[in-house]
Protein backbone atom coordinates (compact mmCIF):
# COMPACT_ATOMS: atom_id res chain seq x y z
CA UNK A 1 0.00 0.00 0.00
CA UNK A 2 1.44 3.64 -0.71
CA UNK A 3 2.67 5.92 1.92
CA UNK A 4 0.60 8.81 0.51
CA UNK A 5 -3.31 9.35 0.27
CA UNK A 6 -2.96 12.57 -1.37
CA UNK A 7 -0.86 14.03 -4.47
CA UNK A 8 -0.46 18.10 -4.46
CA UNK A 9 0.86 19.73 -7.22
CA UNK A 10 1.33 23.59 -6.68
CA UNK A 11 2.78 26.59 -8.67
CA UNK A 12 2.61 30.41 -9.56
CA UNK A 13 0.23 31.60 -12.20
CA UNK A 14 1.07 30.91 -15.32
CA UNK A 15 3.32 27.64 -14.08
CA UNK A 16 1.55 25.01 -16.12
CA UNK A 17 0.72 23.15 -12.66
CA UNK A 18 -3.39 22.53 -14.01
CA UNK A 19 -2.01 20.37 -17.17
CA UNK A 20 0.08 18.58 -15.18
CA UNK A 21 -2.32 17.49 -12.73
CA UNK A 22 -4.59 16.70 -15.15
CA UNK A 23 -2.01 14.59 -17.21
CA UNK A 24 -1.18 13.05 -14.04
CA UNK A 25 -4.77 12.29 -13.36
CA UNK A 26 -5.35 10.71 -16.71
CA UNK A 27 -2.43 8.58 -16.05
CA UNK A 28 -3.41 7.16 -12.58
CA UNK A 29 -7.26 7.72 -13.29
CA UNK A 30 -8.33 9.80 -10.69
CA UNK A 31 -10.04 13.09 -9.69
CA UNK A 32 -8.90 16.78 -9.11
CA UNK A 33 -9.67 19.20 -6.19
CA UNK A 34 -8.83 22.49 -6.87
CA UNK A 35 -7.14 24.64 -4.29
CA UNK A 36 -7.78 27.95 -5.80
CA UNK A 37 -9.63 30.93 -3.66
CA UNK A 38 -11.15 32.29 -7.38
CA UNK A 39 -11.94 29.37 -9.38
CA UNK A 40 -15.11 28.20 -6.65
CA UNK A 41 -17.02 31.02 -8.67
CA UNK A 42 -19.41 30.15 -11.53
CA UNK A 43 -19.42 32.94 -14.45
CA UNK A 44 -15.73 33.77 -13.34
CA UNK A 45 -14.16 31.94 -15.94
CA UNK A 46 -11.34 34.08 -18.12
CA UNK A 47 -10.70 36.30 -15.10
CA UNK A 48 -9.55 33.21 -12.52
CA UNK A 49 -7.94 31.44 -15.25
CA UNK A 50 -10.11 28.14 -15.04
CA UNK A 51 -9.11 26.72 -18.61
CA UNK A 52 -11.08 23.99 -18.26
CA UNK A 53 -9.94 22.72 -21.52
CA UNK A 54 -6.49 21.26 -19.61
CA UNK A 55 -9.27 19.00 -17.93
CA UNK A 56 -9.88 17.00 -21.28
CA UNK A 57 -6.19 14.63 -21.37
CA UNK A 58 -6.11 12.24 -24.60
CA UNK A 59 -9.73 12.44 -24.95
CA UNK A 60 -10.80 12.25 -21.75
CA UNK A 61 -12.10 14.41 -19.57
CA UNK A 62 -10.32 14.05 -15.80
CA UNK A 63 -13.06 14.80 -13.47
CA UNK A 64 -12.58 17.90 -11.14
CA UNK A 65 -14.08 19.24 -7.85
CA UNK A 66 -14.24 23.22 -6.05
CA UNK A 67 -14.62 24.76 -9.68
CA UNK A 68 -17.93 26.53 -10.05
CA UNK A 69 -19.07 26.09 -6.63
CA UNK A 70 -20.25 29.31 -5.49
CA UNK A 71 -22.23 32.21 -6.63
CA UNK A 72 -20.47 35.28 -7.27
CA UNK A 73 -20.75 38.04 -5.11
CA UNK A 74 -20.54 35.42 -2.53
CA UNK A 75 -17.08 36.13 -0.17
CA UNK A 76 -16.01 32.14 -0.02
CA UNK A 77 -13.45 31.54 2.89
CA UNK A 78 -10.80 28.98 4.21
CA UNK A 79 -13.05 27.52 7.03
CA UNK A 80 -15.86 26.61 4.11
CA UNK A 81 -12.68 25.50 1.77
CA UNK A 82 -11.40 22.92 4.70
CA UNK A 83 -14.83 21.76 5.00
CA UNK A 84 -15.94 21.17 0.81
CA UNK A 85 -12.30 19.72 0.30
CA UNK A 86 -12.73 17.10 3.08
CA UNK A 87 -15.79 16.16 1.22
CA UNK A 88 -14.32 15.94 -1.69
CA UNK A 89 -11.60 13.87 -0.45
CA UNK A 90 -13.98 11.35 1.07
CA UNK A 91 -15.99 11.04 -2.75
CA UNK A 92 -12.74 10.39 -4.32
CA UNK A 93 -11.27 7.87 -1.78
CA UNK A 94 -13.95 6.08 -1.54
CA UNK A 95 -13.39 5.05 -5.05
CA UNK A 96 -10.31 3.94 -4.22
CA UNK A 97 -8.55 6.08 -5.97
CA UNK A 98 -5.73 8.97 -4.75
CA UNK A 99 -7.09 12.68 -5.19
CA UNK A 100 -4.50 15.05 -6.96
CA UNK A 101 -5.10 18.46 -5.28
CA UNK A 102 -3.68 21.12 -7.72
CA UNK A 103 -3.92 25.04 -7.00
CA UNK A 104 -2.36 28.29 -6.26
CA UNK A 105 -4.22 29.30 -3.52
CA UNK A 106 -1.34 28.72 -0.42
CA UNK A 107 -4.07 29.46 2.61
CA UNK A 108 -6.11 26.65 0.91
CA UNK A 109 -3.17 24.40 0.42
CA UNK A 110 -1.29 24.85 4.06
CA UNK A 111 -4.98 24.59 5.80
CA UNK A 112 -4.94 21.14 4.25
CA UNK A 113 -1.49 19.56 4.14
CA UNK A 114 -1.35 21.03 7.74
CA UNK A 115 -4.46 20.49 9.55
CA UNK A 116 -5.49 23.52 10.96
CA UNK A 117 -8.33 23.64 12.93
CA UNK A 118 -10.69 26.24 12.13
CA UNK A 119 -14.14 27.62 12.80
CA UNK A 120 -15.98 30.30 10.71
CA UNK A 121 -15.19 34.19 11.56
CA UNK A 122 -18.33 36.46 12.20
CA UNK A 123 -18.04 39.91 11.01
CA UNK A 124 -17.33 42.71 13.40
CA UNK A 125 -18.71 45.81 12.32
CA UNK A 126 -16.48 48.15 15.49
CA UNK A 127 -13.74 46.53 13.72
CA UNK A 128 -14.34 47.08 10.20
CA UNK A 129 -15.89 50.95 11.16
CA UNK A 130 -12.01 51.51 12.66
CA UNK A 131 -10.02 50.60 9.69
CA UNK A 132 -12.08 51.31 6.79
CA UNK A 133 -10.13 55.03 6.23
CA UNK A 134 -6.89 53.00 6.25
CA UNK A 135 -5.08 52.70 2.98
CA UNK A 136 -3.79 49.38 1.49
CA UNK A 137 -0.55 49.57 2.29
CA UNK A 138 -1.41 50.31 5.93
CA UNK A 139 -3.69 47.97 6.46
CA UNK A 140 -1.02 45.04 4.98
CA UNK A 141 1.59 46.06 7.74
CA UNK A 142 -1.18 45.62 10.27
CA UNK A 143 -1.54 42.26 8.89
CA UNK A 144 2.05 41.51 8.86
CA UNK A 145 2.22 42.03 12.65
CA UNK A 146 -0.05 38.75 13.83
CA UNK A 147 2.01 35.74 14.30
CA UNK A 148 -0.56 33.80 12.67
CA UNK A 149 -1.03 32.89 9.04
CA UNK A 150 -2.98 34.20 6.61
CA UNK A 151 -2.93 34.09 2.78
CA UNK A 152 -1.28 37.75 2.07
CA UNK A 153 -0.81 36.61 -1.28
CA UNK A 154 -5.09 37.22 -2.15
CA UNK A 155 -4.92 40.67 0.07
CA UNK A 156 -4.79 43.19 -2.74
CA UNK A 157 -8.03 44.99 -1.97
CA UNK A 158 -8.76 47.00 1.42
CA UNK A 159 -11.94 45.05 1.88
CA UNK A 160 -9.93 41.93 1.77
CA UNK A 161 -7.39 43.44 3.93
CA UNK A 162 -9.78 44.02 6.32
CA UNK A 163 -11.30 40.68 6.61
CA UNK A 164 -8.10 39.44 7.12
CA UNK A 165 -7.66 41.19 10.14
CA UNK A 166 -10.64 40.48 10.87
CA UNK A 167 -9.80 36.91 11.21
CA UNK A 168 -6.82 37.09 13.18
CA UNK A 169 -8.24 39.30 15.79
CA UNK A 170 -10.63 36.59 16.44
CA UNK A 171 -8.42 33.98 16.72
CA UNK A 172 -6.05 36.58 18.91
CA UNK A 173 -8.97 37.22 21.77
CA UNK A 174 -11.52 33.37 21.29
CA UNK A 175 -10.61 30.33 22.38
CA UNK A 176 -10.71 28.00 19.06
CA UNK A 177 -12.51 25.01 19.71
CA UNK A 178 -10.84 22.06 17.26
CA UNK A 179 -12.65 20.23 14.48
CA UNK A 180 -11.61 16.55 13.54
CA UNK A 181 -9.36 16.64 10.36
CA UNK A 182 -8.02 13.51 9.01
CA UNK A 183 -3.85 12.79 8.97
CA UNK A 184 -3.12 13.42 5.35
CA UNK A 185 0.00 11.95 4.18
CA UNK A 186 0.80 14.15 0.72
CA UNK A 187 3.65 13.77 -1.53
CA UNK A 188 3.63 17.64 -2.99
CA UNK A 189 5.25 18.96 -6.04
CA UNK A 190 5.69 22.20 -6.90
CA UNK A 191 6.32 23.58 -10.45
CA UNK A 192 9.04 26.00 -10.27
CA UNK A 193 9.52 28.14 -13.48
CA UNK A 194 12.34 30.46 -14.28
CA UNK A 195 11.07 34.37 -13.43
CA UNK A 196 11.73 35.31 -16.90
CA UNK A 197 9.70 32.78 -18.60
CA UNK A 198 7.01 33.21 -15.96
CA UNK A 199 6.84 37.23 -16.47
CA UNK A 200 6.51 36.15 -20.55
CA UNK A 201 3.65 33.79 -20.09
CA UNK A 202 1.65 35.95 -17.79
CA UNK A 203 1.89 39.09 -20.06
CA UNK A 204 1.40 36.19 -23.03
CA UNK A 205 -1.42 35.03 -21.01
CA UNK A 206 -3.27 38.53 -20.14
CA UNK A 207 -3.55 39.52 -23.64
CA UNK A 208 -5.22 35.75 -24.66
CA UNK A 209 -7.79 36.42 -22.16
CA UNK A 210 -8.27 39.96 -23.07
CA UNK A 211 -8.78 38.72 -26.94
CA UNK A 212 -10.85 35.82 -25.76
CA UNK A 213 -13.71 38.66 -23.74
CA UNK A 214 -12.60 39.04 -20.28
CA UNK A 215 -13.97 42.35 -20.32
CA UNK A 216 -17.07 41.04 -21.48
CA UNK A 217 -17.30 38.56 -18.77
CA UNK A 218 -17.29 41.67 -15.95
CA UNK A 219 -19.44 43.35 -18.20
CA UNK A 220 -22.04 40.43 -18.33
CA UNK A 221 -21.28 40.38 -14.32
CA UNK A 222 -22.14 43.27 -13.53
CA UNK A 223 -24.94 43.34 -15.60
CA UNK A 224 -26.45 40.48 -13.81
CA UNK A 225 -26.67 42.88 -10.72
CA UNK A 226 -23.64 41.80 -9.05
CA UNK A 227 -22.06 45.33 -7.08
CA UNK A 228 -18.84 46.62 -8.33
CA UNK A 229 -17.16 46.98 -4.97
CA UNK A 230 -18.34 42.78 -4.67
CA UNK A 231 -15.98 41.95 -7.86
CA UNK A 232 -13.40 44.97 -6.74
CA UNK A 233 -13.11 42.60 -3.76
CA UNK A 234 -11.86 39.52 -5.67
CA UNK A 235 -8.46 41.32 -6.99
CA UNK A 236 -6.36 41.29 -9.83
CA UNK A 237 -8.58 40.82 -13.04
CA UNK A 238 -11.68 41.38 -11.77
CA UNK A 239 -10.60 44.65 -9.35
CA UNK A 240 -8.78 46.22 -12.53
CA UNK A 241 -11.43 45.35 -15.20
CA UNK A 242 -14.35 46.65 -13.60
CA UNK A 243 -12.31 49.95 -12.72
CA UNK A 244 -12.22 50.11 -16.61
CA UNK A 245 -15.65 49.03 -17.23
CA UNK A 246 -17.36 51.72 -14.55
CA UNK A 247 -15.08 54.29 -16.21
CA UNK A 248 -12.37 54.69 -13.38
CA UNK A 249 -9.30 53.75 -15.58
CA UNK A 250 -8.51 54.03 -19.12
CA UNK A 251 -7.98 50.97 -21.09
CA UNK A 252 -3.71 50.93 -21.69
CA UNK A 253 -3.59 51.66 -17.83
CA UNK A 254 -5.48 49.36 -16.83
CA UNK A 255 -3.65 46.57 -18.90
CA UNK A 256 -0.42 48.52 -17.58
CA UNK A 257 -1.58 48.45 -13.53
CA UNK A 258 -2.87 44.76 -14.38
CA UNK A 259 0.17 43.36 -15.50
CA UNK A 260 2.49 45.01 -12.95
CA UNK A 261 -0.39 43.50 -10.13
CA UNK A 262 -0.40 39.58 -11.35
CA UNK A 263 3.69 40.07 -11.42
CA UNK A 264 3.45 41.27 -7.97
CA UNK A 265 1.25 38.50 -6.66
CA UNK A 266 2.82 35.18 -8.47
CA UNK A 267 6.02 36.64 -6.96
CA UNK A 268 3.99 36.65 -2.99
CA UNK A 269 3.01 33.19 -4.40
CA UNK A 270 6.32 31.96 -4.22
CA UNK A 271 7.53 33.92 -1.02
CA UNK A 272 4.38 31.48 0.63
CA UNK A 273 5.43 28.61 -0.84
CA UNK A 274 9.06 28.66 0.20
CA UNK A 275 7.67 29.61 3.92
CA UNK A 276 5.51 26.26 3.51
CA UNK A 277 9.01 24.70 2.98
CA UNK A 278 10.31 26.60 6.14
CA UNK A 279 7.02 25.38 8.39
CA UNK A 280 8.10 21.67 7.11
CA UNK A 281 6.14 20.89 4.36
CA UNK A 282 8.79 19.64 2.07
CA UNK A 283 8.01 20.50 -1.66
CA UNK A 284 9.86 18.40 -5.03
CA UNK A 285 10.41 21.36 -7.24
CA UNK A 286 10.29 20.02 -11.26
CA UNK A 287 11.36 22.43 -13.80
CA UNK A 288 8.47 23.77 -15.51
CA UNK A 289 10.32 23.42 -18.94
CA UNK A 290 10.71 19.85 -18.59
CA UNK A 291 8.15 18.19 -21.30
CA UNK A 292 5.04 16.68 -19.71
CA UNK A 293 6.22 12.97 -20.29
CA UNK A 294 9.36 13.43 -18.10
CA UNK A 295 7.46 15.67 -15.03
CA UNK A 296 4.28 12.72 -14.71
CA UNK A 297 7.06 9.94 -14.81
CA UNK A 298 9.35 11.62 -12.16
CA UNK A 299 6.19 12.36 -9.90
CA UNK A 300 5.38 8.48 -10.75
CA UNK A 301 8.72 7.49 -9.58
CA UNK A 302 8.71 9.26 -6.30
CA UNK A 303 4.90 8.25 -5.79
CA UNK A 304 6.13 4.72 -5.77
CA UNK A 305 9.43 4.89 -4.12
Amino acid sequence: MNKYNLITILGPTASGKTPLAATLAARMDTEIISADSRQVYKRMDLGTGKDLVDYHVGGVDIPYHLIDICEPGYKYNVFEYQRDFLQAYEQVTAKGKTPILCGGTGMYLESVLRGYRLIPVPENKVLRSSLEDKSLEKLTEMLSQYKTLHNTTDVDTVKRAIRAIEIEEYYLHVDVAEREFPSLTSLVIGVDIDRELRRQKISKRLRQRLDEGMVDEVRQLLDSGIPAEDLIYYGLEYKYLTQYVIGEMEYDEMVRQLEIAIHQFAKRQMTWFRGMERRGIHIHWLDATRTMEEKVEEIMRIYNS
